[in-house]
């Protein structure tokens, strides 16, 4: 069988299985047993066995159980109520000061959880309701929520970043920290634009909290020392991602013990919670590996690239026909299906056409982000929706579009100035 045919019935297969509403593992699983099937028989089982055993043990996903377990301790301890009230005081009087809590909280709340889906869950249920109370105009309040959840992707500790770092051979150290600038640019586009849209914006108010701004700092200060153990730790090249996701794990035990809020309730159920979310994404990457694996089999990794050669395609241009690609199919299935599909096909490619690997995964990785806002389907759309219950599905698609613009134009600015993805990883070289 020829790579070319393998390739379409493979992908082809896959697609078809999601489409159906078949779990992405289930997916994978299937389509790697009919693989291990057609390219070798039987006999290609001891393969499918080492991968699984290879993959499953390999220390860089130990970053992942370690992160997850991190977010549940925080958001199970409640204690993300504490940094909310303290966004909320240091904002003070501005007009619109609600949006630009919403962009703070999401940032934060983005370098403590690493979930687009968790952050949106969590403003749409306490900063939405108060944003509708105070007569900010629905739709944008959607948009800054959906943009700021999307934040939470790009910027460390994210989970996602940590899987494309396992999959396509990168450090994950570097894509970690590559996030952190892309993260704040898309802040200050959202809230470049909310503020170009003067005419959705309320009169200038209060906090409704305590003035007290050093008592808002000193209640952040727990805080700032988690997503320090994280990013701060990796940055200045004392800890690698796994150890610096322990200390972030420690540091969050310890801002539930400092507000009162550590139980052994509390950690049996984050534990369990972390157990359960790290052995679907471990299920995953394992299928995922052995996919990579199967295309190397058939040849259609150098396939690829011979195709590519054979194209005559400047590298910029075929850079935005990788682009297009996530963007469009992630319309209608699970981004984090397609890209562990993508990777393998993408990685000979990249390697070919000399792309630096953590700029291109960073973008791809951003492109991803993305897709969970482009309706039809988005698990950030679904994630609001389910939260704010006066929304109707149509005015979340509505108030999604603006930022998949923003986005754009951050990836736009991300592909000119590529420093901006750059320096942070060369400083840790």
């Amino acid at each position: 069988m020829s790579w070319a045919i393998f390739l379409v019935l493979a992908v082809g297969l896959l697609l078809s299985l999601l489409f159906a509403g078949v779990k992405i593992f289930v997916g994978f699983l299937v389509l790697n047993i009919a693989g291990v099937l057609m390219l070798i028989g039987p006999r290609g089982f001891g393969l499918f066995s080492n991968s699984i055993f290879e993959t499953a043990t390999s220390p860089t996903l130990v970053t992942v159980a370690l992160f997850v377990l991190m977010g549940e301790v925080l958001f199970r301890s409640g204690t993300v109520d504490v940094l909310f009230t303290s966004i909320d005081r240091l904002v003070g009087r501005l007009k619109g000061r609600l949006y630009i809590v919403s962009m703070a909280l999401s940032t934060v709340f983005g370098a403590l959880s690493g979930s687009a889906v968790a952050v949106a869950a969590m403003l749409g249920r306490s900063v939405l309701p108060l944003m509708e109370q105070r007569d900010y105009d629905s739709r944008m309040s959607a948009t800054t929520i959906l943009s700021g959840a999307s934040l939470a992707p790009i910027i460390p500790p994210s989970l996602l970043a940590i899987i494309v770092g396992s999959l396509a051979d990168v450090s994950i150290a570097g894509l970690l920290v590559a996030g952190i600038l892309p993260g704040l640019l898309f802040a200050c586009l959202t809230l470049a634009f909310i503020y170009m849209r003067g005419g959705a914006m309320p009169a200038p108010e209060e906090s409704a909290a305590d003035k007290s701004a050093a008592r808002a700092v000193l209640d952040m200060l727990p805080f700032l020392l988690v997503i320090f153990s994280v990013m701060g730790l990796i940055l200045m090249g004392v800890a690698t991602p796994s150890e610096s996701a322990a200390t972030g794990v420690v540091g969050a035990l310890l801002v539930a013990a400092l507000f009162g809020r550590l139980d052994w309730a509390l950690i049996r159920d984050a534990v369990a919670s972390a157990v359960t979310i790290t052995v679907v994404i471990l299920i995953i990457v394992v299928s995922a590996k052995l996919f990579s694996q199967l295309l190397s089999f058939a040849g259609a990794t150098r396939g690829l690239v011979a195709v590519i050669n054979d194209l005559g395609w400047s590298p910029n241009l075929t850079f935005l026909m990788m682009m297009m690609i996530p963007l469009i199919l992630c319309m209608f299935i699970d981004q984090i299906a397609f890209m562990l599909l993508a990777i393998p096909i993408y990685q000979p490619i990249v390697a070919a056409l000399g792309f630096d690997p953590i700029w291109f995964w960073t973008l791809f990785l951003i492109n991803l982000t993305v897709g969970s806002l482009t309706p039809p389907f988005g698990y950030t759309l679904f994630a609001l929706k389910g939260a704010a219950e006066g929304m109707s599905t149509a005015q979340v698609y509505r108030a999604a579009w603006p930022v998949v613009g923003i986005f754009l134009i951050g990836m736009a600015i991300l592909w000119a100035v590529p420093d901006i993805v750059l320096i942070l990883p060369r400083a840790l070289q």
